[in-house]
């Protein structure tokens, strides 16, 4: 079966902001499936304001300390 894009709800999401990144985290349910808990980086092309999504990879300290209490409101959602 393909992905239908239809079908994929978003049920929150929230994003921190950083200089030059930010990070998204969200609850996402695909055709009345489970809910899960995603985290999505975008990163800031250089010489534009447009956003490209990227790895999330590791996260500095800074980071994961604002991504936790959006961790902590998604999970209310799942």
């Amino acid at each position: 079966m393909a992905f239908d894009p239809h079908l994929d709800k978003q049920l929150f999401a929230e994003t921190k902001e950083f200089e030059t990144t930010r990070i998204t985290v969200s609850v996402q349910q695909y055709n009345e499936g489970e809910k899960k808990l995603q985290i999505s980086r975008e990163n800031r092309k250089q010489d534009s304001t447009d956003w490209q999504f990227a790895k999330l990879g590791r996260m500095f300290k800074d980071e994961a300390e604002a991504v936790l209490p959006l961790m902590q409101k998604a999970l209310k959602h799942l």
